[in-house]
């Protein structure tokens, strides 16, 4: 009898995919994935076990059209556990049970999706399986020799998610091949790293062709040290690396010629930039697309789509669109430019979709752009799944930032830091170019009338409700906002135009900006004043960083100040903005080295308990010597950002209208949630009841909940965009960002 792992109704039965190539295609494939950590044994067991069901006389039946219910992932994991006991067997058979449902936790037999549970309930007979299958013998899985970082349950459950994406992401590629032989074509593999590495050499080869021809600042200089610093550096073993360089030093392109040397020189497949805001993603994204070309990098993150009938994405043919598409399920690309949110929760999750990617993070160079913007309260299992990354999974991570936070002191013992930088104190006293003012409590008048006396000037507020206000005291020719209550098209305009009018050296226009805190880190503006409401000693660096960027005056001006009480929410912003004032009064340089470790060395002691706020480490060690693990519970837990919003489209241009017409009448309406989400606006659930309740918002496509064209006209300002007009909106005014 013949066995069938998928049936396909356009192809005779004899032409579908067997369930003996499928298993022993998808180990094969499984074990080359997963030789990148040592594990091909394991991997190679997984692939061949995990559909094993599929072997039941009832599974079969199905194919032909009968509507049987069949747990065909089960009896892999029940044989996993009887060929290879409690350890092994253990580990595999969470590969096997969750390769399509996710992870499960070893959990009860209480809970019928524990793992526990499903190795002890009934299953079909799938015995056939033997006469075609052979499993290897129990001497020949043995763990993989990793080094224990954390504990032993910390290395396990994630060698547990690495062969289970090996498995996801193996068993996904040979079902495409059999059933979509069309699409599979387009995942073929064809770049050098080291041409990429060519193409950059060359613009930063013009770039210092330009800077001589105008002649070398004394940024340019130091940029070229770091850059040299970055070349040489790149030649050094695997490991953790930190990058300490000053905003404006050079550091996005200089830790990228790092990262790519060191990939070339240690054969490691990829570079994996991790920025923690979708705004910076767009612009680094953009620069590198501009040099390295868009077919050698994929952007992946919320606001960005590889969307086949997409005009949003014009830059890309059909073909490079969707090769680029296909990647962003597994990243297998050379250059990948994401979000903290992405990357993080990827490593903690139990989803399979999610999970896909992982062992293409195995071999790579990853660089954590601001690195101290990794959230307090995940800090210490981020830095910790760093360490494994480095330890047993031949990463290589580079710690980027101009604020160093102390990290050494959270990581794992044995493992230190290596400074690229060879003189980071003399390199940010070097490119030292504002002097920080600490002017006290001030009203919004005398803010504002500081503001007007600038020609361009900068001011950086803790909350919404804050620059609104603000905002309407300054308004009129060449003064902008920015905030999250405009939609991200909005925001992207409103930044060209400010640029545009920076960018002006010989007529210099009126620039006089109030924003929220999206504009402190990765937006490439220079003002020569900079106006700060107190907060950490690392936001009021980044705020610095758009003061004097390019070191065209003597000295830039930067002024920290107490707002009124409208502008300091509670909570974290007001710890940290207490920590910084501290820092203000014990040095006379609160942005130098010594005033940066004693801010974070204070936040860290202060909020020690903290640094893991949902204990997320306890949950893996309470039961880590049985190996029983809580997948979903700690994915579910891992969440860096508290999102309790809802998303509200903003009809905001032609563009917008155009998409919303389209899906308005389409039968697959969530094609378009991608494309639209350059439109949309958060909003929290209450706020969104309210618009509900007034009628402001109509459906559309069954999803999409968007602005009425009447309210737009009344309610969303060209300015500050969406305003508040319910009770609960003028309330959650006050947040940040």
């Amino acid at each position: 009898m013949a066995y069938y792992a998928h049936s396909d109704k356009e192809k005779d039965k004899s032409q579908w995919h067997l369930l003996k190539n499928h298993l022993e295609d998808t180990g094969m494939a499984t074990a080359t994935f997963a030789k990148a950590f040592y594990a091909e044994k394991l991997a190679y067991s997984a692939g061949l076990l995990h559909d094993l069901g599929k072997y039941a006389s009832e599974f079969q039946q199905r194919l032909e059209g009968y509507g049987f219910k069949v747990d065909h992932s089960t009896p892999g994991a029940f044989e996993a556990v009887k060929l290879y006991g409690s350890s092994v067997g253990r580990l595999l058979a969470y590969i096997v049970a969750g390769h399509h449902c996710g992870l499960p936790d070893w959990g009860s037999e209480a809970d019928e999706s524990s793992l526990d549970a499903r190795l002890n309930k009934k299953l079909n007979d799938y015995s056939a399986f033997s006469e075609e299958i052979d499993l290897p013998l129990t001497g020949d899985l043995l763990f993989p020799k990793i080094k224990t970082v954390v504990s032993k349950g910390f290395s396990a459950q994630f060698l547990i998610r690495f062969i289970y994406s090996c498995l996801v992401d193996a068993d996904y590629l040979d079902t495409e091949r059999a059933l979509q032989p069309e699409k599979a074509t387009f995942r073929t593999r064809c770049y050098s790293l080291q041409d990429i590495l060519n193409a950059l050499d060359a613009h930063l080869e013009k770039l210092s062709k330009k800077a001589n021809e105008k002649g070398l600042t004394t940024v340019n200089r130091k940029r070229a040290e770091v850059l040299a610093c970055c070349r040489e550096k790149a030649s050094y073993p695997s490991g953790i690396f930190r990058l300490s360089v000053p905003t404006g030093g050079g550091k996005t392109l200089s830790s990228l010629s790092f990262a790519l040397r060191h990939a070339l020189v240690h054969g490691k497949e990829r570079v994996i930039y991790v920025i923690p805001y979708t705004s910076i993603i767009e612009q680094n994204a953009g620069i590198f697309k501009d040099i390295l070309g868009s077919e050698n990098v994929l952007e992946h993150h919320s606001n960005f789509s590889y969307s086949l009938e997409s005009e949003i994405e014009s830059e890309y043919a059909p073909d490079a669109r969707q090769k680029l598409r296909l990647a962003s399920e597994n990243w297998d690309m050379p250059i990948v430019v994401t979000t903290n949110v992405q990357f993080f929760e990827s490593l903690f999750s139990a989803r399979s979709s999610r999970c896909r990617k992982l062992h293409n993070i195995a071999n790579s160079v990853i660089v954590i752009d601001e690195a101290q913007m990794i959230p307090t309260g995940f800090l210490k299992p981020c830095l910790f799944a760093l360490a494994e990354l480095v330890t047993n999974y031949r990463s290589t991570v580079v710690l980027c930032t101009a604020t160093q936070p102390p990290f050494e002191k959270l990581l794992p013992a044995g493992i230190k830091p290596v400074e690229i930088v060879d003189d980071p104190l003399g390199l940010c006293t070097a490119l030292k170019r504002v002097q920080v003012y600490n002017i006290g409590d001030i009203s919004d008048k005398e803010l504002a009338t500081r503001l007007l006396g600038h020609d361009q000037g900068l001011c950086i507020v803790n909350s919404k409700k804050h620059a609104r206000l603000l905002y309407e005291k300054i308004k009129g020719e060449g003064s902008f906002h920015l905030s999250t209550r405009m939609c991200a098209e909005h925001r992207s305009k409103t930044l060209k135009t400010i640029k545009e009018r920076l960018g002006d050296r010989k007529d210099k226009k009126v620039c006089r900006v109030v924003s929220t805190q999206l504009i402190e880190a990765g937006v490439d503006v220079d003002f020569p004043a900079v106006y700060r409401s107190m907060a950490g000693i690392d936001s009021i660096a980044q705020s610095a960083g758009r003061c004097n960027r390019e070191g065209l005056q003597s000295e830039g001006h930067v002024y920290a100040f107490r707002p009124e009480k409208h502008g300091l929410p509670k909570g974290w912003l007001s710890r940290t903005a207490a920590l910084g004032s501290l820092v203000f009064e014990h040095h006379a340089d609160p942005l130098g080295f010594k005033g940066v470790e004693e801010y974070f060395t204070t936040l860290y002691e202060i909020d020690a308990s903290k640094l893991d706020k949902e204990s997320i480490l306890d949950a893996i060690r309470e039961q880590e010597k049985q190996l029983r693990f809580p997948f979903r519970e700690v994915a579910e837990k891992f969440k860096l950002i508290d999102d309790n919003t809802c998303t509200i489209v903003i009809p905001w241009d032609g563009n917008c209208r155009k998409i919303l017409a389209e899906a308005r009448y389409s039968q697959l309406p969530g094609a378009y949630i991608r494309r639209l989400q350059r439109y949309g606006v958060g909003v929290y659930e209450k706020e969104f009841r309210e618009l509900v309740g007034l009628g402001a918002l109509e459906v559309v496509a069954g999803q999409f909940y968007v602005l009425k064209e009447e309210m737009f006209e009344f309610h969303y300002s060209e300015e500050t965009g969406l305003m508040p007009f319910t009770e609960s909106m003028f309330l959650n005014d006050t947040l940040l960002i």
